[in-house]
């Protein structure tokens, strides 16, 4: 690499937290709306309905879940496109990723029919929670390109270091879903089916608008020609990175299942106060997310303009800051630990177990810190395939570990295993981590 071949930019920061707080305070407002949804579904008054937006809510978080390369990939991409100055390349990514994201959708679509039949079984839930879940998905699956969309649009604008876009297009489509279901629930008593359409047109909305926001900011110029927009080279590229991605996800969520499981194999108290300690996991999970957000952008960026100077700053800073956020979770956490708790059950027995375990969850922050920047990095960088690969070799360490200790430590065990795995993604990520830029930035 010649110094005529990079585009210097300097990472300070203020550039971390004009992309780290937006997002942050996007992530932070998703979880009202699920809040609102039970909210409104419990002045009803029957139990039923409340399992079936429960386990609905599950079954396509699901989904959500699968795809949600999408908006990773896409930032990554389009991060790089922007620090190498290709205009056109921008608008190219973001075209491929439209129209992956709306086959996807459509295919959904089409098999909604045996994905709800097979989900609500693997539930298990009862005859009357199953029929209410039944038609809140029958509805709420025909979001699921718009939905996708969503998440192109949003990966498009992070990738450009627009999250003040982004957060303004997250809050449009909550505030959209929370209006539209106290309306259609409440003002107009159609039940659970008011929740779903709702969430349906509030995605709908939100992704016609976004699309308008894309376009403006495109520059009409810019447009890819049919041929380029169908390079089955780039196709594939983009397939290996979201496939990888995808991967990574599904070993995550093996990962905290499998903690869920083991929980629930000693006895209902120990499975609920569980449950009560994953809400600090989730809730440190909105914080840092931001932060590995603002790392995505910025490496990415680096990475496209063969800027190193730019990429060692995007590391120091979003580790720093992710480590000063992630020591301020454990200290608030640990202090108000025991409040908190009461506050989510009414649980005697609950809280007492909840309060023995609270150390670990309190450590979760610390733990997780390097693992989220580091994600952001990968992600950033397009370099998928090692963040694969060090998911799977973390998730071996943390069954080993869990098996080693499961008899002499007990649960105490399985939050230590649980911790290491953390501690292991974030470790061997920022090992490779070395190795990936030496080789980038020759």
């Amino acid at each position: 690499m010649t110094h005529a071949e990079a585009r210097p930019f300097d990472v300070t920061h203020r550039s971390v937290f004009k992309i780290a707080l937006p997002m942050t305070l996007a992530y932070i407002s998703t979880p009202l709306l699920g809040l609102v949804d039970t909210a409104v579904i419990g002045q009803l008054g029957d139990p039923a309905l409340l399992g079936g937006i429960a386990i609905g809510a599950v079954l396509y978080s699901f989904v959500f879940a699968t795809f949600n390369f999408l908006r990773s990939g896409t930032t990554g991409l389009v991060a790089q496109a922007l620090g190498a100055e290709q205009l056109r390349e921008i608008n190219t990514i973001f075209v491929r990723a439209l129209l992956t994201a709306i086959v996807l959708g459509l295919l959904v679509i089409l098999v909604r029919d045996p994905f709800i039949s097979i989900g609500l079984k693997a539930m298990g839930g009862s005859e009357p929670v199953s029929a209410a879940s039944s038609v809140y998905l029958s509805i709420l699956v025909f979001s699921a390109p718009f939905g996708l969309a969503n998440y192109v649009i949003l990966g498009w604008f992070l990738g450009l270091g627009k999250a003040g876009t982004g957060l303004l297009l997250q809050v449009l489509l909550n505030s959209l879903n929370i209006v539209l279901n106290v309306t259609f629930v409440l003002g107009l008593g159609w039940g659970i089916a008011g929740v779903a359409w709702g969430t349906v047109i509030g995605e709908v909305v939100t992704a016609f608008i976004g699309l308008a926001l894309v376009l403006r900011h495109a520059g009409y110029g810019n447009w890819p020609t049919f041929a380029v927009i169908t390079d089955w080279t780039q196709f594939k590229r983009l397939a290996a990175l979201n496939g990888d991605i995808m991967v990574r996800s599904f070993v995550l969520l093996f990962a905290f299942s499998f903690f869920t499981a083991q929980s629930a194999r000693h006895d209902d108290i120990i499975l609920a106060a569980t449950a009560v300690l994953m809400q600090f996991l989730s809730i440190s999970a909105y914080f840092l997310d931001g932060m590995a957000t603002a790392a995505e952008q910025l490496a990415g960026r680096a990475v496209g303009a063969r800027w190193k100077p730019a990429f060692t700053q995007t590391v120091s800073v979003t580790l720093k800051f992710g480590l000063i956020l992630s020591v301020s979770l454990a200290l608030f956490f640990w202090i108000a630990g025991p409040f908190l708790i009461d506050v989510i059950t009414t649980s005697q027995p609950v809280r007492e177990a909840a309060r023995i375990y609270l150390f670990w969850a309190a450590l979760s922050p610390i733990a997780g810190v390097l693992a989220f920047q580091m994600d952001g990095i990968f992600i950033g960088a397009t370099w998928s395939r090692d963040m694969r690969n060090m998911m799977l070799v973390s998730l071996v360490v943390y069954l080993v570990s869990w098996w080693l200790m499961k008899d002499a430590l007990g649960i105490h065990g399985l939050w230590l295993a649980l911790l290491i795995f953390l501690g292991a993604r974030g470790a061997s990520l920022a090992m490779m981590c070395r190795v990936r830029a030496r080789e980038t930035f020759r």
